[in-house]
């Protein structure tokens, strides 16, 4: 498959409803390749992992290929690739872990730029060894969140900075790789949400600094699992608290009780699936996920330049995701007009772009927005023109009415 976005959409059971999808930052439509995975995971046998029956072997082969697969999305070791039930309970989980080698006095960094699962795990740790937490704002006016920033938090006390490496509200996406070398050089750990993130742009581990990475494969194509991503050696340096009988072994160590195996081959088909849209036929499914990703982005940012402009029409939206480097995510307020309406009057109108915080409380109480946001455009590989136009025309009446 090539990228087209007409065929592609084709591949999407849900857009048969003509409904124009403005909600991926919450979750993005399935296609018909990771269904089918899914329902052929649960109709052949399955068991425990392990190599005496059929049952074991598919699971075996399921956990292995899923690894795999992950690992060529985010440029890692399929040994450090963890599973678990969403990138929430995987950054609680290595939160909890992680305080474990923390003392009263350490410090842990976080910013306002996240969303709250990349916040209140860590707060919630500190809290609980009397550890200090510090806080990295970003600049309101622009969005930006850069290095100097972060380097103004830092201290000799510095044991783990956390950062999004695309916010979900306003699509800033913070330059980690300079931010990346001054937490090292502090001798701490930088912990990325890429939940956002990896839905629009290539992952590379080693070239963006990260200890650890977190997304959630429902964002890019895929069903609702977490992954997460750092390199076995320092893996092997982590305690969780697990059953007795359970395993040592890394990564199989962070992952409590029987995988999802079904939903693991789901998300092995979406990586899949994403490499199978590159305009490049051939080469690794690294290669061609690179590709894929690069037509992606352009798709994508050609959208979002046609919405920014029909935007720009209205005098009575605000918009405030303005940073340089973002993602495809437009976050807007309307002058004397709430924002939930304005959803309301857009689902009516079967185009769907929801309104408040998303869980990024800390972004919109800093952007002056309190708990409530504002409304999110968020685009999709499978976004096209004409979802454009009818999303413009839908506001610009809702505006104008």
């Amino acid at each position: 498959m090539t990228y087209d976005v007409a065929v592609l959409r084709a591949e999407f059971p849900a857009l048969a409803s003509g409904v124009a999808h403005f909600d991926g930052p919450g979750g993005t439509q399935t296609p018909f390749p990771v269904i089918n995975s899914i329902a052929n995971a649960l109709a052949s046998p399955l068991s425990n992992r392990g190599d005496g029956t059929p049952g074991e072997r598919n699971a075996n082969a399921i956990v292995g290929e899923s690894r795999r697969a992950l690992a060529d999305l985010l440029g890692t070791d399929p040994a450090g690739i963890v599973f678990g039930r969403s990138a929430t309970q995987l950054t609680y989980d290595f939160s909890r872990a992680l305080a474990k080698t923390w003392t009263p006095g350490d410090e842990v960094v976080v910013t306002r730029l996240d969303h709250d699962a990349n916040v209140r795990p860590w707060i919630q740790a500190a809290e609980g060894v009397g550890a200090v937490v510090r806080w990295v704002d970003f600049d309101p006016e622009t969005g930006e969140l850069t290095a100097d920033d972060v380097h103004a938090a830092l201290s000799e006390r510095t044991r783990l900075v956390a950062i999004t490496a695309a916010s979900n509200l306003i699509g800033t996406q913070p330059d980690l790789a300079p931010i990346a070398e001054l937490v090292h050089q502090a001798g701490a750990l930088l912990y990325v949400d890429g939940v956002h993130h990896s839905a629009h742009a290539m992952v590379d581990l080693a070239a963006i600094g990260a200890d650890f990475y977190v997304c959630s494969s429902y964002k890019f194509l895929g069903p609702h699992v977490g992954v997460l991503a750092a390199a076995p050696q320092l893996l092997e340096s982590v305690w969780p608290d697990k059953l007795l009988p359970s395993t040592n072994a890394v990564p199989e160590r962070f992952e409590f009780g029987t995988l999802p195996y079904e939903l693991l081959a789901g998300a092995r088909a979406a990586v899949d699936f994403l490499a199978e849209m590159s305009p490049a036929s051939a080469g690794s499914r690294r290669k061609r996920l690179l590709s894929t990703y690069a037509a992606i982005e352009e798709h994508e940012n050609g959208l979002r330049g046609q919405i920014e402009d029909g935007l720009a029409e209205l005098d009575a939206v605000h918009v405030y995701s303005r940073a340089k480097r973002r993602t495809p995510t437009l976050l807007l307020t309307i002058s004397g007009r709430s924002t939930v309406d304005a959803y309301r009057y857009l689902a009516e109108s079967k185009v769907h772009a929801p309104s408040g915080s998303f869980y990024a409380i800390e972004t919109s109480r800093h952007l002056g927005l309190g708990d409530s946001g504002g409304l999110r455009i968020g685009l999709a590989p499978y976004n096209d023109a004409e979802d454009v136009e009818r999303l413009l025309n839908a506001l610009t009446k809702f505006v104008r009415s």
